[in-house]
This record gives C-alpha cells, structure tokens and sequence, in this order.
C-alpha cells in the first residue's frame, strides 16, 4: 500500500520488432519518441505507484534511460506483450498490475484512473476500458479492435471486424451507438496474469490476433468498463504523422487553458 492506496504498477510492453512498423516505440512525435509519451502520461497518472518499460531491445532501453525511465531489457520470446509484463510481474512485488500498450497515449493520465480505481474496488482478475465508436472509419478499421460486453459489464468477445453485426443495416455492419472500441490497456490481479501466461494459444487468439482471447477461451472473466477519454494509437507510419499533429494540438490547448487561467480578470 501507498499513501493508503493499492500498489499499482504500469508495465509498458515495448518491442523493436514489428511488421508493419519496425523501431515503432523510438519513433519522434514532436520532440519525444513515442515511448516517452506513453510513460510520461502514465507516470503523471495520481493512482499509479510505478511505470517500467518492458523491452527486448538495447536502444528502446538507452532511449527510456535517456529521458529518465525505468526499464527492464528482458531476455528470450515471448508471445505477446501481455506474457512480457507476466514476466516482468514476476520480478517485482505488488497485487496489481496494468498492461499499458507501448502504442496506446492516454491524451489525459486519468484515462488509467477509470479503469485503476473500480478495478481494484471490484475484486476482478482482470479489467479494462471500452470507449463508443464514434464514425464509420472506427468501426471499418481492423486496427481498431471491437469488443462487446454482456449485462453486467463481462466481454463476451473482442474481434477486428465490426461487431455486433446488424443485418438490417445495408452495410452490413455494426451502428454508430451500438459499438465500442477496445482500448490497449488492462489490468490485472498478480495471480490472475500469471495465469493468463501458463495458458496455452487459443484458436480465436491465433485467428484474430488478440492475446485477450486467450483468456476469454480458456474461462477467464474480463470486467470491461466505460471511458469517455481517448487516446491516441500508432499502428502505421502514417499514423505517427496523424498522431503527432494530434498531440501538438493538444499541448497547444492545454497551454492557452494555462494561460487563461494565470490572466486575472479585469
């Protein structure tokens, strides 16, 4: 316990290698590299005890090391990034543990805090956020994955494809209101990621892509919860130019809101 609160450790997953975007966590958005922004936000996140990057490469590493961060360079394969931050959470102490994709920018910190805070007050093994589709595109692009829950706040499944389906609709596909995207992050209880790693693959995880599959198909119960906050993805290269104009904006608003609130009124 910290100051009262549950010990939460913020586990960033950061890989060199990818297929679509090799040496994606170092590329520049702005004057930061992508990984800075991802920890930077999550470290500025007021129920978060502790931020590290996970990382199977040298210059990630030098580079976290450079701004200041924490880092562990972790050795041998892994199948996704949610088995590297098992690993890691096996190293250190503490119940609770968030996998922050090294992708995903909270644009505000307490994005975390939506999922943190009625995690640990619900006793889930594991959690994390939906937030509502909001165009066509969102709901059309395989890179934005979809989730859908049952009553009581329980995935029942998470897919690229636009789900639910409504077969009325011509399209074919899902309604602006009816769908919600999954955001890269979780939160998990220590025993229940360890668990989640001894799992074998699962048919759907291997078929989609998605490691959160895996505990769906083997039993595990995900608690899903609604946020209103956005972050910001970088799958491509032509994201990290969209994401890096979107996140100058940003900081451009958030500094006329500062300086609006310095200038006494007359």
């Amino acid at each position: 316990m910290t100051n009262g609160r549950s010990s939460v450790s913020v586990v960033i997953p950061a890989r060199y290698g990818s297929s679509r975007f090799p040496g994606k966590p170092l590329v520049k958005l702005g004057a930061k590299p992508l990984i800075q922004h991802v920890y930077e936000r999550a470290a500025a996140c007021a129920v978060v005890s502790d931020v590290v990057v996970a990382t199977d490469d040298e210059r990630i590493k030098q580079s976290v090391e450079q701004f200041g961060g924490r880092v562990i360079l972790m050795t041998g394969e892994y199948r996704t990034g949610t088995d590297r931050v098992a690993a890691v959470a096996s190293m250190l102490p503490g119940e609770y543990f968030v996998d922050l994709q090294g992708d995903e920018i909270p644009v505000d910190p307490d994005l975390l805090t939506d999922l943190i805070e009625p995690f640990v007050a619900s006793g889930a093994e594991v959690g994390t956020l939906k937030r509502a589709i909001e165009s066509r595109g969102e709901l059309q692009n395989p890179a934005v994955v979809k989730v859908v829950t049952d009553q009581q706040g329980r995935a029942l499944y998470f897919s690229r494809s636009p789900i639910p389906m409504v077969r009325e609709d011509p399209s074919r596909c899902s309604t602006i209101g009816l769908g919600y995207i999954h955001l890269g992050v979780y939160s998990y209880r220590r025993n229940a990621l360890l668990k989640f790693a001894a799992l074998p693959t699962g048919v759907l995880e291997d078929a989609e892509k998605l490691e959160q599959l895996r505990a769906l198909e083997h039993g595990m119960v995900i608690r899903v919860w609604e946020t209103t906050r956005n972050s910001l993805r970088v799958d491509t290269p032509e994201d990290a130019v969209t994401v890096s104009e979107q996140l100058r904006l940003a900081e451009m608003t958030a500094h006329g809101m500062t300086l609006n609130r310095a200038v006494p009124s007359r």
